[in-house]
């Protein structure tokens, strides 16, 4: 399975805005139940689409200037950013084909 990575304000432009390849970004915190049911899924597409996406978690508690800059208001949040844009964002927690769909329809 693909790794997904923690990153933080200080990371987030080196890994996330200058990623060759567009990103899942899962904000989150350690607290989030809907958070919790949401991050294997998270996992298993970053297995899934591999080579197609990057995968990335942000604890929005040790990120803060993160969670502003995109306007995190709740979580769980899933963007997907292409060069370091926000080309679609879903609010809470969903399952596995929700999230394929988003995701396919952002690679298309």
């Amino acid at each position: 399975m693909a790794d997904v990575l923690e990153v933080t304000d200080e990371t987030f432009e080196a890994e996330v805005t200058k990623s060759q390849l567009p990103v899942l970004v899962d904000f989150w915190a350690p607290w989030c139940g809907p958070c919790k049911m949401v991050g294997p899924i998270v996992e298993k597409m970053a297995g899934k689409y591999a080579d197609k996406l990057k995968v990335v978690k942000v604890n929005v508690d040790d990120a803060p200037g993160t969670a502003t800059k995109f306007g995190i208001r709740s979580i769980p949040t899933l963007a997907i950013l292409k060069e370091g844009q926000v080309q679609d964002q879903v609010i809470g927690a969903l399952g596995e084909d929700a999230l394929s769909e988003v995701i396919d329809k952002a690679l298309a």
